[in-house]
């Protein structure tokens, strides 16, 4: 009995090492006062999708804050890190309406708010790529993510506004 449970230890040492590294390199974007708010708005799609909006909103003012910051040193790093924050929020809100399509749920109203949402996040996106592409800045650390960002983006509209053409038709059948 005891050998094999030494023959299991180093298993289970790299199982618990493996479970840390990963914990550590993965954070919540959301801070306890929107999980709190996202909680209480479980059940209703449009106020859920108008917090996700305002969240994802709020990271990319922080991106655009810390930008324009001529203090800020490792600029690189913190740039990658909140376009990752607000590609988690983006990620979330389309998981949310996933999983709304999935109960049948009426998203004609939220889903105009995220398709103007999504037109925003585009522009300001875009001009972010254009404003390093101008200045030359070294972009290595964040490239990769900011093109796989504009990428989630531009197919969600379509996605998005594909959903919102259903869901109005949908609605009009229902009516007659």
């Amino acid at each position: 009995m005891i050998s094999s449970a030494k023959q299991f230890a180093p298993f289970l040492l790299a199982l618990s090492l493996l479970s840390t590294l990963s914990a550590q390199r993965r954070r919540d974007p959301l801070n306890p006062l929107e999980i709190d708010q996202l909680r209480e708005a479980a059940q209703e799609p449009a106020a859920r999708l108008k917090l996700y909006i305002v969240f994802a909103r709020a990271r990319l003012a922080s991106l655009e804050q810390m930008r324009a910051d001529p203090k800020v040193t490792d600029r690189g790093k913190q740039t990658h890190d909140r376009l990752q924050d607000f590609l988690d929020v983006y990620d979330e809100m389309n998981d949310n309406i996933d999983t709304f399509v999935e109960r049948k749920s009426d998203l004609r109203k939220p889903l105009k708010s995220v398709t103007e949402a999504d037109t925003e996040f585009q522009a300001k996106l875009r001009a972010l790529k254009s404003s390093l592409e101008a200045s030359k800045e070294n972009a290595s650390e964040y490239d990769f993510l900011l093109t796989n960002v504009l990428e989630t983006i531009d197919s969600s509209v379509q996605d998005h506004r594909q959903l919102l053409k259903e869901q109005e038709e949908e609605a009009g059948r229902k009516k007659k």
